[in-house]
Parts: structure tokens; sequence; C-alpha cells
């Protein structure tokens, strides 16, 4: 018996429809970086609160932190909440999130998991305009 063969494709050929394998986003892990976040701007929101701050390095990777604390409710709404806002943020922050900057998404208790995912989406493209605006001087 012979072992398949697969099909042959060429390598000079590029398809642009297909998503990234590896998401283009980076996750946040160090306390440090949440806390830097805390300081820096912010954006309420009905479903949850985005913070955002431009990193002082070089790197040019767009790096997103979740937060769902134990109001939001037992660990199945957390997780849930926390699903909720990594979508969000694949979807939203992937495209319109500037290189070089961290946000934290932090999970409102009841809105984040009943919130219609649209409105989330708007919300979240309203925010970062938002975060990613000066503050006005007065």
């Amino acid at each position: 018996m012979t072992p398949p063969e697969a099909p042959v494709t060429d390598p000079k050929v590029e398809t642009t429809d297909t998503p990234p394998a590896v998401s283009l986003l980076q996750t946040l892990k160090k306390r440090s970086d949440f806390l830097a976040c805390a300081r820096a701007r912010k954006a309420p929101m009905p479903g949850f609160l985005l913070q955002g701050r431009a990193r002082m390095d070089d790197d040019p990777a767009v790096r997103v932190g979740f937060t769902a604390s134990k109001k939001i409710g037992n660990a199945v709404a957390r997780n849930r909440a926390k699903r909720r806002m990594r979508a969000l943020a694949r979807a939203v922050i992937a495209t319109q999130g500037r290189p070089g900057w961290d946000y934290v998404l932090v999970a409102r208790p009841v809105e984040t998991v009943s919130r219609d995912f649209a409105n989330m989406t708007a919300d979240l493209a309203k925010a970062l305009a938002r975060v990613h605006t000066p503050p006005s001087r007065k």
C-alpha cells in the first residue's frame, strides 16, 4: 500500500483571504504592566473599561491584558467574560490597535456577559479612538 500524497501547492502563490495562524496580539502577564495601564488613559464603556498606554520601548507588538474580578461572578461567569473580551480583542484591537501600545480590558459585572457582541465591538472601536486621542489641556 502506498502512502497518500499531499496536494502539490505552488509556494510562490500566497492567498490573502486566510486568517493568520498566529495571533497578532501578545498577552500581558506581569502585574507591573497591568498597573502601568491602570495609571494611563481610560475609556469607560457599558460592557467594559478599556485602559491603554503607549510603551516607551522599541517593541512594535500590540499587547492586551484581560481582567475579570470576583465581582463578575463565579469562575464560569469570569471565564465567559474573559472569552468574550478575547474575541473582542481579536476582532477589533488586532486591526485598530497601535503598535507599541498596551491595552487592558476590564470586565463589568453584568454587561460584559449579557451585552450584544455587535454593540461591544462598536463600543471597543469608540473606546480605542478615545484612548488614542491625547488628553486636552484646559
